[in-house]
């Protein structure tokens, strides 16, 4: 055989061989990228993520809410403040009644201070008192106004303060699309997504948010199985 001939089906052999790992390589790649789609799809699902309303009940916005909730078979945490939870003992009950964990907010939206810790402390026993003879259930979490807290608050009323992760500021925008972006935007595995639910805009921008997470995979729990899970 010719060194010509030779060299001309070298050529070919070896530009066979290259093809043929060419497409090992890319079946490989594709596969492989599927397999790694699956395994976010896998890691997404059933990933859990809470979401807070403060200040509450009020009673024409805490009951539209708790209707989606209910409807979405979502589980959410209200921090309530005594003064309101007495004045609507009924929505307390019903927020009991239908699975959400209910936590302390102060009597009166106190933010705690150096000068007031005595009084902030009475405030947190009231309001653990109005929950607990509505519900019958002993109150363990407490939402801090403002996020001010004095850790040897915990050892003396043996309550956990829980804070957040995303704050949409919901109180001080009506756009319920900016308050969705906000969260949207941040929120992922094990957030706690601080919102306030006394505000109509808030209602429809909690409930799209919900909406939105639930089809990405993203389950609803109470903040404790956020905490201690």
């Amino acid at each position: 055989m010719s060194r010509k001939r030779k060299g001309i089906i070298l050529f070919f052999g070896i530009g066979l061989m290259s093809l043929f790992f060419f497409c090992f390589y890319v079946k490989i790649e594709k596969n492989g990228t599927i397999e790694v789609m699956k395994q976010m799809d896998k890691i997404q699902e059933g990933t859990k993520i809470a979401i807070t309303f403060d200040d509450g009940p009020h009673p024409y916005y805490t009951e539209q809410l708790l209707d989606g909730l209910k409807e979405r078979d979502v589980k959410a945490t209200f921090f309530v403040t005594g003064e309101h939870a007495q004045l609507h003992p009924d929505i307390i009950e019903r927020m009991n009644e239908e699975g959400h964990l209910i936590g302390n907010h102060t009597y009166s939206h106190l933010q705690l201070s150096k000068s007031n810790r005595q009084e902030y402390k009475e405030q947190l026993i009231k309001t653990n008192e109005i929950i607990t003879e509505i519900t019958g259930k002993e109150v363990l979490f407490v939402r801090p106004p403002y996020g001010t807290w004095d850790k040897t608050l915990e050892k003396d009323l043996n309550m956990f303060p829980v804070l957040w992760t995303v704050d949409p500021l919901d109180w001080c925008s009506d756009n319920v699309a900016c308050i969705k972006k906000k969260i949207m935007s941040e929120v992922g595995e094990n957030d706690i997504i601080l919102m306030h639910d006394s505000y109509a805009s808030t209602v429809t921008a909690a409930l799209q948010v919900i909406d939105e997470l639930q089809e990405q995979g993203y389950e609803f729990v109470t903040v404790d199985e956020i905490l201690f899970d």
